[in-house]
């Protein structure tokens, strides 16, 4: 695929330099750099290049490709692994009290659920606690992927710091977690629930027959080509009824054209 325009982005101009920083990433890794929005994604991976002593970029992917640890965070500044617990609270409320009773009833009690581009792990062990208080956990097939290993290692970890669980409510919190020095671990019953894989969303086969899929905060980064692929291929992973949870930046205007109806905000339902 040829470098994708997104005219709601920051136009930049064509830089001879980044356009085969791009090929080389794509050859080498699959990651279509291409995908995201240009003037965002340049900016951010310029401050890391330069951070790290590199006048070019051809000299930066060169290095990349030599040092495991420089490699690692480039997939941190691109993913901008930034996540919390229960973000935006009112949101897994609905979640918990509307969706998950609406699923269940029609799945007599086991529910398939995939929380994708899941980061450090913040939002299945969100799901997870959800399902558990519901006593449906261990019911539950419940899957999460994401393209940078490390933050899957920092996931299957299971350790946070005291502000990742600002808005886990307190008495979900001394359910699920125990605290250890300035950290807080997750219970093994939980780690042992979610299925950790790593996956590259744009290139990547889905698993089908999803009841729940959760992606929160990550379209915002794709271009509206990328988007409009995405939501299809998430639309096809779910079976009739099954839910897409979006971020609270990522409305989709037209869900129809996807085979989704709107129901509650952010929420999406394919159709029966």
């Amino acid at each position: 695929m040829g470098l994708t325009v997104d005219h709601n982005a920051d136009s930049t101009s064509i830089d001879p330099d980044y356009t085969h920083f791009i090929e080389m990433i794509k050859k080498e890794t699959g990651i279509d750099l291409s995908q995201y929005k240009e003037g965002q994604m340049k900016r951010r991976l310029t401050t890391l290049r330069v951070k790290n002593g590199y006048n070019s970029f051809d000299l930066f992917f060169k290095a990349m490709m030599q040092n495991k640890n420089l490699f690692n965070e480039f997939l941190d500044r691109m993913t901008i692994n930034v996540s919390e617990f229960w973000r935006n609270p009112n949101r897994w409320e609905v979640l918990r009290d509307s969706i998950v009773p609406e699923l269940l009833r029609h799945n007599k009690g086991r529910l398939k659920v995939w929380s994708a581009a899941c980061s450090t792990g913040e939002e299945p062990y969100t799901l997870a606690m959800i399902l558990a208080d519901k006593g449906i956990l261990s019911n539950t097939t419940l899957m999460a992927t994401d393209i940078d290993s490390g933050a899957l290692e920092k996931a299957q970890q299971g350790q946070y710091l005291e502000r990742s669980l600002k808005d886990v409510p307190k008495d979900v919190a001394a359910r699920h977690f125990t605290s250890e020095g300035m950290h807080y671990n997750i219970n093994d019953s939980l780690k042992k629930a979610v299925q950790f894989k790593k996956q590259n969303l744009l290139l990547d086969t889905f698993d089908a027959s999803c009841d729940l899929i959760v992606c929160r905060n990550v379209m915002i980064y794709f271009t509206e080509e990328a988007k409009n692929t995405l939501y299809r291929k998430f639309a096809n992973s779910l079976r009739p009824g099954g839910y897409l949870f979006v971020g609270s930046t990522e409305q989709i205007f037209s869900p129809g054209q996807y085979d989704l109806e709107s129901t509650e905000t952010f929420f999406y339902r394919k159709k029966v």
